[in-house]
């Protein structure tokens, strides 16, 4: 509160994340996005409208959204009505009412835009939408989903979704959740998608590309893989193994938290690192290389529709509660299939980290170093600390009581540390002060 007061005697704006100064808003909750877009592929030309469902957390006059500068807004109107004005500017879309709406007021947003979308620059590099040789696709993780449409992109902001994408016919198009949709009119085909369940903004994606779909496994969540068929054969190989990931996930994490299924989209292009969205996970072509030699990483990436997608971090410090969750998933697969054991991976890692710069805390890491590996691994080593300490029936019902507890909701460290206290026979504060607030590596059998 007191840093809030500080920054407005300043005359900054307040800041909702320190690890993201520039992104999320005050004055209001969205709880609807609708987007009824439409994008030619050889132009890079994205148009169409955003319609916003919010409620007013106190009484306000003036509020922002996020928007890249890259998109120029044509029109905006709120409850049907024009606004007194609206302008854009460093990555805001700024409106003021002509009158001033009281706290607990609906707000329907509607916001026509278009322009030539890119990816956001971060010191992470380009997040959100990008162009492919043969289509776009969206990697919104962390401030990216403002490259291509206004809202409030912040990781606690979790809203429904209907995406309604037209492109041209040969394309494949998909968005995040059950397609409800696909009509075909002349050159064009509209696709029309429904995300019912909470979703923060960076995990709404879409893909375009020159795809097809085709199913994987059924064992009560459906999977499916959207790949360029020069790959099914590599795909069907390669990504073969995620009925079986998902039996053993569900039965140490609990249920799949999505009604809608599971996809994975494997572009044309060679992407860098693969990453999730609610429900869907994106890989490149050189993570298909008929060997499964990204097998680890497709685990990964499934892992996080629970530790992540699903349970979700209020702020970015706490990353470790989606990353560490999901590497240490790795380690579990890969001791389900007789490789090499959890505890085999926790010493090989700790090996590398004890030998590696010892100045990160897990648990407020710095936003420069969110997605260093030294976050992924020692998140999974402090996971396996846990283990050892609770026993694996302890262990694996906490992880089951996290993941239904936090349904669909926004997480930070201390919750996950309250909730692991109910499972111990003994005080954990040692085990935590070690592994999540001390930059030294500890040791890893004696936190």
């Amino acid at each position: 509160m007191r840093a809030r007061k500080q920054a407005a005697k300043k005359g900054t704006p307040p800041v909702i994340d320190p690890y993201l100064p520039g992104t999320g808003n005050f004055g209001y909750r969205v709880s609807r996005y609708e987007l009824d877009l439409e994008y030619k592929v050889a132009i890079n030309r994205l148009t169409g409208s955003a319609t916003i469902t919010a409620v007013t957390l106190a009484e306000l006059q003036t509020f922002t959204l996020d928007l890249s500068a890259a998109l120029s807004v044509s029109k905006v109107t709120v409850n049907g009505k024009r606004p007194g004005n609206f302008r854009t500017t460093n990555g805001k879309l700024h409106i003021s009412l002509t009158e001033k709406l009281r706290a607990g007021a609906a707000m329907t947003i509607v916001v026509r835009y278009g322009g030539t979308p890119r990816p956001v620059r971060s010191m992470w590099g380009a997040v959100g939408f990008e162009e492919l040789t043969e289509g776009a696709l969206v990697a919104g993780q962390p401030n990216g989903a403002a490259s291509w449409f206004p809202c409030d992109d912040h990781p606690s902001a979790k809203a429904s979704f209907g995406i309604q994408i037209s492109t041209e016919s040969p394309y494949f198009a998909l968005a995040n959740g059950k397609l409800l949709q696909r009509r075909v009119r002349a050159a064009m085909t509209t696709w029309t998608y429904e995300q019912t369940e909470p979703t923060s903004t960076y995990l709404i994606t879409l893909q375009i590309g020159m795809y097809e779909r085709h199913r994987i496994a059924k064992n009560g969540v459906s999977i499916h893989a959207v790949a360029p068929e020069r790959l099914r054969d590599r795909v069907a190989h390669d990504f073969g193994r995620q009925g079986q990931m998902l039996k053993l996930f569900t039965k140490l994490f609990g249920p799949y938290p999505l009604d809608t299924g599971y996809t994975v989209v494997i572009t044309d292009d060679d992407l860098e690192i693969p990453l999730e969205a609610q429900g869907i996970s994106i890989f490149g072509a050189n993570h298909c290389d008929g060997q499964r030699g990204a097998e680890r990483l497709i685990a990964h990436e499934l892992a996080h529709q629970w530790f992540g997608n699903s349970v979700t971090v209020q702020r970015w410090r706490h990353i470790w509660l989606h990353e560490g969750f999901a590497c240490y998933a790795e380690w579990l697969w890969s001791e389900h299939c007789g490789q090499r054991s959890a505890d085999e991976w926790a010493r090989h890692y700790h090996h590398r980290l004890t030998h590696s710069a010892q100045d990160l805390i897990l648990a407020d890491p710095g936003p420069r170093d969110m997605f260093d590996d030294r976050v992924y691994k020692r998140g999974a080593l402090t996971l396996h600390t846990l283990r050892n300490r609770l026993g694996d029936k302890q262990f694996f019902a906490l992880l089951k009581d996290w993941t239904t507890r936090h349904r669909h909701a926004s997480v930070v460290t201390d919750d996950f540390i309250g909730l692991a206290a109910r499972y111990a026979d003994e005080s954990l504060r040692p085990l935590w002060a070690a592994w999540l607030y001390a930059t030294a590596v500890p040791p890893l059998d004696n936190p």
